[in-house]
C-alpha cells in the first residue's frame, strides 16, 4: 500500500460503529484522537469528519467538544423515535453522501467502521480513483468490507493506543447513540449520616 506525504486524505468516523465495537470486545472507550492521527499518517489532512447522533443527553456537549478538540468537524442528527418506542441513529447514508461528494478533492479515503453496508461506497470510490482505506476492530468487522478495501488497519492489534480505560469522566456514548429500552432504576441512596463528634 502506497503512502505518502503528498496524498490529501479525507477521514470519515462512524462514531457509533467505534464505541460499540470497543464496548463489545474490552468494555472500554475509544480513543479518537489517536486513530484520528493513524488515519492520516502524516499526510496531507483535507478534511475528518466524526458522525455522531444527539439525544440530548446531559454529558454530550463536553463529548462533542473533545471531538473538535481532537480535530474532527461534527456531524450531527437527532436521534429518531418511532411510534412504538423504537429508535434511530445511523449514519449511512450520510456518510456515503459525504465522501461521494469530497471524493474528487481527495486522494485516499479513510473509512473508520466495520459496517459491512459500506462495501458499496467502497467499490464506488475505488472506481471513481481514490484509495479507500477502512480502520476498524477486525473481531466485529465485516470481512467482506476488509477484502473490499486498498488497506484495512486492525485496531485490535495494538488495543491500548486506542482504547481509553478507567477514565470515569469519560462520556458514557451509551446514553447518547442507543439509548432502547433504557430501564431507569432508582438510585440507592449512599449518604452517609454523619454521627456527632461527642467529646
Amino acid at each position: 500500500m502506497i503512502k505518502h506525504s503528498d496524498q490529501r486524505v479525507g477521514v470519515f468516523v462512524d462514531v457509533q460503529n467505534l464505541y460499540y465495537s470497543a464496548k463489545n470486545i474490552y468494555n472500554s472507550k475509544v480513543n479518537f484522537g489517536e486513530i484520528l492521527n493513524t488515519a492520516i499518517a502524516g499526510r496531507k489532512l483535507i478534511r475528518a469528519f466524526a458522525y455522531v447522533v444527539r439525544a440530548e443527553a446531559p454529558e454530550e456537549q463536553s463529548f462533542f467538544d473533545a471531538l473538535s478538540k481532537q480535530g474532527f468537524e461534527l456531524r450531527m442528527k437527532d436521534l429518531q423515535i418511532f411510534f412504538g418506542g423504537q429508535k434511530k441513529g445511523d449514519w449511512d447514508v450520510g456518510i456515503t453522501i459525504d465522501a461521494i461528494r469530497l471524493s474528487d478533492k481527495l486522494d485516499v479515503v479513510v473509512l473508520v467502521s466495520g459496517d459491512g453496508d459500506y462495501i458499496p461506497l467502497v467499490e464506488y470510490l475505488k472506481f471513481s480513483g481514490q484509495q479507500v482505506e477502512v480502520i476498524a476492530y477486525q473481531k466485529s468487522s465485516s470481512s467482506k468490507l476488509i477484502e473490499a478495501a486498498d488497506d484495512f488497519i486492525d485496531l485490535c492489534l495494538d488495543e491500548n493506543k486506542y482504547l481509553i480505560r478507567g477514565s470515569k469522566k469519560a462520556f458514557n456514548l451509551k446514553r447518547l447513540v442507543n439509548p432502547i429500552q433504557r430501564v431507569t432504576r432508582p438510585r440507592r441512596r449512599t449518604d452517609k449520616i454523619q454521627k456527632p463528634n461527642i467529646t
